[in-house]
């Protein structure tokens, strides 16, 4: 097995795992640039219920996706994801075969239902070792950014050839294929990673909630998915009035998904260099509150709204993407799994008010009245980070600790906080772990020593 590096176990688990995340969130992703544009001829059709079928899918996952992730613990991770698959599949064939809107948000309720995200996580901790689970769940974060991405080229050409009810029954049969990966690529599970790091406790999530910095955070992909969808609610509707017709909107989002992403380089360059993520999180929170200014200002003006829609990525996708490493960095240790549960759920809660925000926004005041409630709302972000703290750069490991009883737990723990770059250390009888925080001078064999030596 490859010490610096993921073994091919692991290169297996992270890419085969990262194709099922990427393929359900692709469905979910795809029906975005194109609803409003093509759902008009379904009975019922309005900009309110358009917002609605958009985000109803984020009300389900946010409800269920910390009991998914329990009942994975209980039934095993991929009974679970696969039952999540199927709910998926169902849902999209309702949506397809429904020619009222009503029909096609129960369709979308019933894809959120399959909240497999839980799920999906807790087996990647399952299948590999503490000390390359970060690249796996990075390697997942850049699928689930890649899906994006992809859903706004294929959402659009899709739907011109193929029409909203082709859409979703190509989601439906991107579920089957996930299904298919879990069961033939995925390995089975040997053990299960402790609870901890993977899943939600629900004794802690209120701990979660008032802790200050991590409800920063968790308002923060709130507010982040809120206007997002509220935005593509109103933005398709919007090109189309401003001379871009709706066949060609994928050459427009595409390109500009793209660019944005290698312009969010240089912020990430200078967050790291700097050493001072704060900044750097408050000025992708400027770009994108420029971007969302010009768009009010300017929403007949095809060329400005091109520049404001690569803005608007640019920022979208620095803070998308540091949002979970800084959950990560800022929860208790031993936390992870609870920490991260209270933000996926405010993530997909924030997706079903942006939906009903923007619809009902749009229908009373106009895209540029949409795009402005999107910049009031972040300019609140903006205000909640000035008490945000820079993190501390630093590693987490989860290593066995066979402890008999809580005095030698306490003991051990002690011990292991005298060691060199150990900034935090928690051994929990019960899961048999001990949970690290450690920086650039910690030393893994010296704290395996420590372990190795209990009696």
């Amino acid at each position: 097995m490859a010490k610096n590096g993921l073994s091919k176990t692991e290169q297996r688990v992270a890419f085969s795992l990262a194709s099922v995340f990427g393929l359900r969130m692709m469905g979910l992703f795809m029906i975005m640039p194109v609803f409003a544009l093509y759902g008009q001829h379904l009975e019922g059709f309005s900009p309110l219920w358009v917002g609605v079928a958009i985000g109803a899918y984020g009300l389900t996952q946010a409800v269920l996706q910390i009991p998914m992730g329990i009942l994975s613990d209980k039934y095993g991770r991929k009974p679970i994801i696969l039952i999540g698959l199927v709910l998926f599949a169902i849902g999209s064939v309702v949506a397809a075969m429904s020619d009222t809107i009503y029909g096609v948000v129960a369709g979308r309720a019933m894809q959120g239902m399959g909240a497999i995200a839980a799920a999906v996580l807790a087996l990647a901790a399952d299948l590999t070792r503490d000390e390359q689970r970060t690249k796996v769940m990075a390697i997942i974060g850049m699928c689930i950014g890649s899906s994006f991405a992809l859903s706004l080229l294929f959402g659009p050409i899709v739907a011109q050839h193929l029409g909203l009810s082709g859409l979703f029954g190509m989601t439906a049969g991107l579920a089957l294929l996930g299904m298919v990966i879990v069961q033939l690529l995925v390995p089975n599970p040997i053990a299960q990673a402790p609870k901890g790091d993977t899943v939600a406790a629900p004794a802690k999530l209120k701990a979660m909630l008032t802790d200050p910095q991590l409800f920063r955070l968790d308002a923060g992909i709130f507010i982040l998915h809120l206007v997002l969808t509220a935005v593509f609610v109103a933005l398709p509707l919007d090109l189309v009035d401003a001379g871009l017709v709706k066949e060609k909107h994928w050459m427009l989002y595409f390109p500009a998904f793209v660019g944005a992403f290698f312009l969010m380089v240089p912020l990430i360059i200078i967050g790291v260099k700097k050493k001072n993520t704060k900044a750097t999180f408050q000025v992708a929170l400027l770009i994108m509150m420029a971007a969302l200014g010009a768009m009010a200002l300017f929403a007949n003006s095809l060329v400005v709204l091109s520049i404001a829609v690569v803005l608007f990525f640019t920022g979208f996708n620095y803070l998308e993407a540091s949002l979970p490493s800084l959950i990560a960095k800022f929860c208790p240790v031993g936390d992870k799994g609870s920490a991260m549960g209270v933000y996926s759920t405010s993530q997909f809660l924030g997706a079903f008010c942006g939906g009903l925000l923007g619809g009902g926004a749009y229908q009373l005041v106009g895209a540029a009245g949409v795009f402005a409630v999107g910049l009031g709302l972040m300019a609140i972000w903006l205000l909640l980070t000035l008490g945000m703290k820079n993190p501390v750069l630093l590693k987490s490991y989860t290593l066995e600790a066979d402890v008999q009883g809580k005095e030698q737990a306490r003991a051990m723990a002690t011990k292991l906080s005298e060691l060199t770059g150990v900034a935090e250390a928690i051994v929990v009888v019960e899961e048999k772990v001990a949970y690290l925080k450690v920086d650039e001078h910690f030393d893994l064999r010296q704290a395996r020593a420590v372990l190795g030596s209990v009696n």
